[in-house]
């Protein structure tokens, strides 16, 4: 791999500045888009659904950590391997078997339901394969996206991805309860499997297979152990290093937290009701990265450099730390939405950055590095802010982990400077 570089001012291949919502222009990517929007708020239905039927059924507080060990540490374990399956096969059909596995899984809790046969063990067996049609689908999606638009196109597909996925975290828990309280668990569940089928059907009728634009380029076959090789040639770029890293340090230290905590924030900062306060920081949280992505694609203003990169991650560190020590509520709410803004431009910027210095050839494994670290390394923050929160508070300890967060970044900043 070549050396660190300023991809958007010296690199050939870095895109131009692009028309705004580029890839929703593009009308092989524009279905893509809708489609993984349906997925994502099928993965959020299944969420709230099953989240439910497991606590009412068996009270155990072990099983609610388990589900979210579960739902990253396959991302951690085999981000690189998926990588290497979406560099070496057709990505279309890798993201179907993606697809297929969540729609088995969704199918099956509903079979477990029906016969009231659901029990612990089964229950986490199908945790982990419902993670790891999530970490199937990942590496293969970005470079679908990359085959859709191209280098030009791709800061735009990257964010209005992460926009519409975020729309889907946004809406799913909505339709999670209303399929939950309107037809019940077992009805529900079953019917989750309809939100998949758009995707899926539309993998059938694209041309784009995630490399017609890398025809040629030699894909040796890798296995499990061979294709962790990519770790070591990432240590020469130290670009994608610092991008691997900020990725990391935001899952690590705050990670899925934010939402798991969010319970005891609202009763802190209740205006009302704690149970409407809840929902209210919740929404605040995932309309950031709505608006952001928005933002982002109308202004055309920020672009995928290194600088835009840290200070994004930065200022999501800051906000979640003022969050973290803030009295107000309506000051919690507008630092929540600023700190989703600023992690979804840090999240696709990143993730830009990492698909445009990838060789090409090893662009799956590559993107599958930066999962195993922005997706792999949130369950981290269970320790860092949960079990940490339980010594010395929840204020404390998500705080001082987004005060480790914008020291992290600087050093990143700092290293990703260095000639």
């Amino acid at each position: 791999m070549s050396a660190a570089r300023d991809v958007t001012e010296h690199d050939p291949a870095a895109p131009a500045v692009t028309r705004r919502f580029a890839a929703l222009r593009n009308r092989h990517c524009r279905p893509y888009l809708f489609g993984a929007a349906m997925a994502m708020m099928a993965d959020n239905i299944e969420h709230v659904i099953t989240y439910w039927v497991l606590w009412e059924k068996f009270h155990s507080p072990a099983l609610a950590g388990f589900q979210v060990i579960s739902h990253w540490v396959p991302f951690l374990l085999f981000s690189v391997y998926s990588g290497a399956l979406a560099d070496r096969f057709d990505c279309r059909r890798v993201i179907q078997a993606g697809q297929a596995l969540f729609m088995i899984v969704s199918a099956t809790w509903g079979v477990l339901l029906l016969t009231d046969s659901l029990e612990i063990w089964s229950a986490c067996v199908l945790l982990v394969l419902h993670g790891i049609a999530g970490c199937l689908w990942g590496p293969a999606e970005q470079l679908m996206l990359h085959d859709f638009v191209g280098n030009e196109g791709l800061p735009s597909a990257v964010r209005l991805n992460a926009t519409f996925k975020s729309l889907g975290v946004l809406f799913g828990p909505v339709i999670g309860s209303a399929l939950l309280l309107g037809l019940g668990p077992t009805a529900g569940i079953f019917a989750n499997v309809a939100f998949y089928l758009p995707l899926t059907f539309f993998l059938f009728r694209t041309k784009f297979t995630g490399h017609t634009r890398d025809i040629g380029i030699p894909r040796p076959r890798m296995g499990l152990l061979d294709s962790v090789r990519v770790l070591r040639d990432i240590r020469a770029n130290r670009t994608l290093l610092s991008m691997i890293i900020l990725g990391g340090l935001g899952s690590f230290f705050v990670g899925a937290s934010m939402q798991s905590s969010m319970p005891i924030f609202a009763q802190d900062l209740g205006a009302g009701g704690a149970g409407t306060a809840y929902g209210i920081l919740l929404f605040a949280n995932g309309a950031g990265g709505v608006i952001g992505g928005v933002l982002l694609e109308a202004t055309g203003r920020i672009r995928p450099t290194v600088a835009a990169a840290v200070v994004s991650t930065g200022v999501y560190g800051l906000s979640t730390l003022l969050f973290a020590a803030s009295g107000s509520y309506p000051l919690a709410l507008l630092l929540l939405v600023i700190g989703g803004v600023a992690n979804l431009a840090s999240m696709s910027i990143g993730q830009t950055l990492v698909q445009l210095l990838a060789p090409p050839a090893d662009r799956g494994r590559v993107i599958g590095v930066f999962g195993m670290s922005a997706n792999g390394l949130r369950f981290g923050s269970g320790i860092t802010v949960g079990l940490f929160g339980g010594v010395v508070g929840i204020h404390w300890s998500l705080g001082l982990s987004a005060a480790a967060l914008v020291a992290g970044t600087l050093l990143a900043g700092l290293s990703a400077r260095r000639p």
